[in-house]
C-alpha cells in the first residue's frame, strides 16, 4: 500500500498500457509514482499446522467433565474447555471432546 505524499489518499494502480509502464497514481491530485523504484514482491502463504483442541491425552484426564451428548456416538459425558476466541463482549466458546475412548470426537458450542 502506498499513499499520496501530497494529499494522503491511497494510491491506485495504473496497469501501464500504450507508451507508459505500470505506475501508481492519486485519483484526486496530479501525483504519479512510477514503479521503477518500487520492488514488487510476491509472498507465498504458508498454512499453519492445525493444533488439536486438547494437546495430549494425559491432559484430558485432568480436564473437567460435563454432561454433554456426543453427536457421533451419543455418549453422555465429555471433557470440556472454554476459550474467548471472539471479542470480549461475546460469550466464550466451549470445546468438547467425547470421553469414550473409541470415539474421541471433538466439537464446539458457540
Amino acid at each position: 500500500m502506498e499513499f499520496c505524499p501530497a494529499c494522503g489518499l491511497l494510491l491506485q494502480i495504473d496497469p501501464g498500457t500504450g507508451g507508459h509502464r505500470l505506475r501508481l497514481y492519486c485519483p484526486v491530485c496530479p501525483y504519479v509514482c512510477p514503479m521503477q523504484n518500487k520492488i514488487v514482491k510476491k509472498a507465498k502463504v504458508v498454512k499453519k499446522e492445525v493444533e488439536p483442541i486438547f494437546s495430549k491425552a494425559d491432559a484430558m484426564k485432568l480436564a473437567p467433565k460435563t454432561a454433554a451428548s456426543c453427536p457421533r456416538c451419543n455418549h453422555g459425558e465429555a471433557y470440556f474447555k472454554q476459550m474467548q476466541i471472539r471479542s470480549a463482549d461475546e460469550p466464550m466458546t466451549t470445546f468438547y471432546r467425547c470421553c469414550r475412548e473409541e470415539c474421541q470426537l471433538e466439537w464446539r458450542d458457540d
